[in-house]
């Protein structure tokens, strides 16, 4: 993800929702009249994300949190228990030799193992892998199952990641995308080039059903060598310009995180995958829909380049995976 690798989550408590209620009770004239709205306006936000089981995150670069514990999400309105943060365990290109970076925060992930197993709040601390796709494998010849051994190898290497951090969720996220950035601005997924990090395009083109080996490659290796889930990062429109329209992208199955469609407001949190009074709704793809128990995440705010100038928010749904 792009907009994971340049963007992050933040945490900060407010008092002034706390105190309302105790000033509308003891205070009298104007200023009690103040406090009584401004603790009807409180009322009218959701103390926590909803229906039951849905939580706020973060993801990627570090968002400052501020609160006490148990943490609360920050710069959203009612300052909600802090329901979880995701990381990158790795990027293809750095692996590769390629430079790039880790968008990764021990702080927000130890906030949120802290609400996660002190608490019960959220799902703590789950990881993505920034995903080269075929024509970035330095042994490309076009076939399936150099590309199923291109995803096992990116896999094998989540793994060896992972060791080293807190993992408290189940499901390891494919971040599938086109960043428009060096070495290969679509991460090799409808380009052969030359070489890893030479960013020349060799070929144009790489086929639908290679680009679906490497990720069952990668589901394969995942799900044969940990207890850890397969789930993909992507949004409609990226998935069908890599994967098309047919069989290679039908995923009804798979645990999906969307970024579509993002919003750079952050002073309307979403409630069970929609914005409150506008059409702003999670767009999930390869045949999960909103309804989908398979539908687990959506990046609401700072994903897809729509910046907030704070960070990445996320909802969570954990009604089918904690």
């Amino acid at each position: 993800m792009l907009r994971l690798t340049r963007t992050l989550p933040a945490l900060a408590l407010g008092a002034a929702a706390a105190v309302a209620l105790p000033l509308a009770l003891t205070a009298s004239g104007p200023r009690a009249a103040d406090a009584a709205l401004a603790s009807r306006a409180a009322a009218a936000v959701p103390a926590a994300d909803s229906p039951a089981g849905f939580y706020y995150g973060t993801d990627s670069w570090p968002i400052a949190i501020n609160s006490p514990a148990p943490y609360r999400e920050p710069d959203i309105p009612g300052y909600p228990v802090y329901g979880g943060y995701i990381g990158m365990a790795g990027n293809w290109a750095r692996w590769s030799g390629c430079g790039g970076n880790i968008a990764w925060s021990s702080a927000d992930s130890a906030a949120a193992n802290t609400n996660y197993t002190r608490y019960g709040k959220g799902i703590g601390t789950g990881v993505y892998w920034f995903m080269g796709g075929p024509g970035v494998d330095p042994h490309y010849n076009g076939r399936t199952a150099e590309a199923s051994a291109w995803g096992a190898a990116q896999a094998a290497k989540t793994l060896r990641a992972m060791g080293s951090l807190h993992v408290t969720y189940k499901i390891v996220w494919l971040d599938i995308e086109l960043p428009g950035i060096p070495p290969a601005s679509d991460n090799g997924w409808n380009n052969v080039y030359t070489s890893p990090c030479s960013g020349r395009v060799r070929t144009v083109g790489v086929a639908a059903a290679v680009d679906r080996a490497e990720v069952n490659g990668y589901e394969a290796y995942l799900t044969a060598h940990s207890s850890y889930l397969p789930g993909v990062y992507s949004s409609p429109s990226i998935w069908s310009s890599i994967f098309g329209t047919g069989s290679a992208s039908s995923i009804p199955g798979t645990y999906e995180w969307t970024y579509t469609d993002a919003t750079s407001k952050l002073s309307k949190p979403p409630v069970k995958w929609c914005i409150l009074g506008t059409s702003t709704c999670a767009r999930f793809f390869g045949g999960v829909s909103r309804s989908s128990k398979q539908a687990v995440m959506w990046q609401w705010s700072g994903g897809g380049g729509v910046t907030n100038g704070i960070g990445d928010f996320d909802q969570i749904n954990t009604n089918t995976i904690k």
